[in-house]
């Protein structure tokens, strides 16, 4: 690589001559240790082709996808007129910022676990854990309580046991920023996956940074090398290839690398440089919460500052109470927890929801106060105050609410992903920025609405439409959905959002969903459909969808809707009925559905 790089000083020389211009009056650009092609275009605002074009004189020949080392990009820079400025990598890290006028101490860092199923999520959990109790504890856990700490060299680490992206984002979409640092586990023997993807895009999203476990490096068919150039191709360009990313090679299974792996975590904690105020009522968020069957509502909390102690009175969403007992993940009694700590705690007068928010009061009756507070600011704000749609965004970028629109887009086809995402990332201006947080083929699923709430974005569905647990979820949270089949009314209508000319449209609203039980021959009236109504209701003369396999294959109007030899007019979930839509005949068993209608939005 060193040869083609200068030999692409060179014939950068040659090629052009202004080049050569004093490095003191070229403006100055900051690029990572590694980066991909397609963020050095972005960076510099130049095509990808022109990128590539220059890499190729020399001989560098490098998609669009592919990492490059900051002295390549350098070079690259300079013929585009910039001075290359090397970013440390502490630079690349935000720091959570402290709340609180109080003394800042240093606490242990909080981790959350992600990646695609089957990946060893678990197992590395259970390897940590057993690692942990065998070496300070004599005896087995006893209990579960969703969250517990490990001991490294005299130091703390608090892991929170709900892996997944959407444990994760589902804290995050209640307003809970618990997670420090997202550990990614992606299998040697697997690869990238698509839940890999999402878990990037999550962690992305939340804003932490990502370290990597190749896990099952003991299997023979494992490629840790392969894994490695798949994530640089997703901008996660690890310490060894010259980026900012830590990546540690584990088995779980045999307990290999976990040492390391722990090692690696607390120097990324070291240059986040965590703290936390420790003279002050204490304050966190409950991770989980259960009814126990004899000691009552059970939460588990993460104290984020002060310090927890029996007899402290507790607010928390719209439950309160008095902490009658602590104990940790070995269910040993506490006698106090500080920042960073995850505890069960037992006293409430009802079970909370994970992700609120909890806050020592001085007394009981300061608790209930804050709770009839709470529960009063709750009725005031309109459901879809804390949600984001195309129709109010000119209105909430003149006001200076949002600086980005977040968007998650969702085709039916990969193919479509990068021509949308791209034409949709070059739009905005200085006053709002257009993000595409996360994309990929498919149905719109329940994660794609968590995490539209998590990071206030809207979803865009090409071709692509939501599974029913998505749709109730995006009706419930006000979360805005869109619906194209064009690319260029996709850019047309943001485009219009953002210069505040968007015209009130229609969104879909689905009223029942059914599932096709037989095909009946109706002779020369073609073919009937034997339903099994599972949500909702279908109505006769309503706009109808056909899914099969997660595709909608056609829509049209429901022409004949019959109960036994009877028309009616509209049947309910837990029936059975008979179906005719206008224009299709090819039934199958297993397809779904779909009743719909339209709604105008201002």
């Amino acid at each position: 690589m060193t040869n083609k790089k200068q030999e692409l000083i060179t014939d950068e020389k040659k090629d052009n001559p202004e080049a050569k211009t004093d490095a003191k009056t070229l403006p100055h650009v900051s690029l990572p240790p590694a980066l991909s092609v397609k963020q050095l275009a972005d960076i510099l605002q130049v095509s990808g082709i022109e990128v590539i074009k220059q890499l190729m004189r020399s001989g560098v020949m490098a998609n669009i996808n592919q990492a490059i080392d900051f002295d390549t990009a350098a070079v690259v820079a300079s013929y585009f007129g910039y001075e290359a400025k090397k970013q440390p990598v502490s630079a690349q890290i935000k720091r959570p910022t402290p709340t609180g006028d109080g003394e800042l101490s240093p606490r242990p860092p909080v981790i959350t676990i992600m990646g695609h199923v089957d990946h060893g999520k678990t197992s590395l959990l259970d390897a940590i854990r057993q690692s942990n109790v065998i070496a300070t504890e004599a005896g087995a856990i006893t209990q579960h309580i969703g969250a517990y700490q490990v001991e490294v060299n005299s130091r703390k680490i608090t892991f929170l046991d709900t892996p997944g992206h959407e444990a994760f984002t589902t804290m995050r979409a209640r307003g809970a920023q618990a997670t420090d640092i997202a550990v990614l586990v992606v299998a040697a023997d697997d690869g990238v996956m698509p839940q890999t993807i999402e878990a990037i895009d999550h962690a992305r999203a939340a804003d932490v940074p990502i370290v990597v476990a190749i896990n099952k490096i003991d299997k023979p068919d494992s490629n840790p090398d392969k894994v490695k150039q798949q994530l640089a191709d997703l901008g996660l360009v690890i310490e060894e290839w010259g980026g900012d990313t830590v990546c540690v090679p584990i088995s779980a299974k045999k307990k290999q690398g976990i040492d390391e792996l722990l090692e690696n975590l607390l120097l990324v904690a070291d240059i986040l440089e965590l703290k936390a105020e420790h003279d002050c009522p204490a304050e966190g968020i409950v991770i989980e919460a259960r009814l126990d069957k004899t000691r009552g509502p059970v939460a588990t909390l993460l104290v984020q500052k002060g310090i927890l102690k029996p007899g402290d009175a507790l607010a928390i969403g719209n439950t309160w109470g008095r902490v009658k007992a602590m104990f940790n993940e070995l269910g040993k009694h506490l006698q106090k927890a500080e920042p960073a700590t995850p505890v069960e705690v037992l006293g409430l007068n009802a079970v909370p929801h994970a992700g609120d928010s909890f806050k020592v009061v001085n007394t009981e009756r300061e608790a209930r106060m804050l709770l009839k507070k709470h529960e009063d600011m709750q009725q005031k704000v309109p459901a879809h105050a804390k949600t984001l749609g195309l129709s109010d965004l000119s209105t909430q970028i003149s006001a200076g609410q949002i600086k980005d629109l977040n968007i998650i887009l969702k085709t039916d086809v990969q193919g479509s992903i990068e021509p949308i995402k791209d034409s949709l990332e070059q739009m905005g201006d200085e006053k709002v920025k257009v993000r595409v947080i996360h994309s990929g083929s498919g149905s719109i699923t329940e994660s794609d609405v968590l995490l539209a709430l998590a990071s206030k974005g809207i979803i865009i569905g090409f071709n692509s439409r939501p599974e029913p647990g998505a749709q109730r979820l995006a009706e419930a949270e006000s979360i805005s959905i869109r619906y194209y089949n064009v690319i260029y009314e996709v850019v047309k209508d943001v485009d219009k959002a953002l210069k505040g000319m968007l015209e009130p449209t229609y969104t879909e609203v689905i009223e029942g969903q059914a599932e096709i039980m037989a095909v009946f021959d109706a002779g020369k009236k073609g073919k009937v459909a034997g339903l099994s109504v599972k949500e909702g209701k279908i109505r006769r003369d309503a706009l109808a969808r056909v899914i099969r396999k997660g595709e909608s294959i056609h829509e049209s109007r429901v022409s004949s809707l019959r109960r036994f030899k009877e028309d009616v007019k509209e049947v309910v979930a837990g029936f059975e009925c008979g179906v005719k839509i206008e224009g299709f005949t090819d039934f199958q068993v297993g397809d779904i559905i779909q009743s719909c209608r339209q709604e105008i939005v201002s």
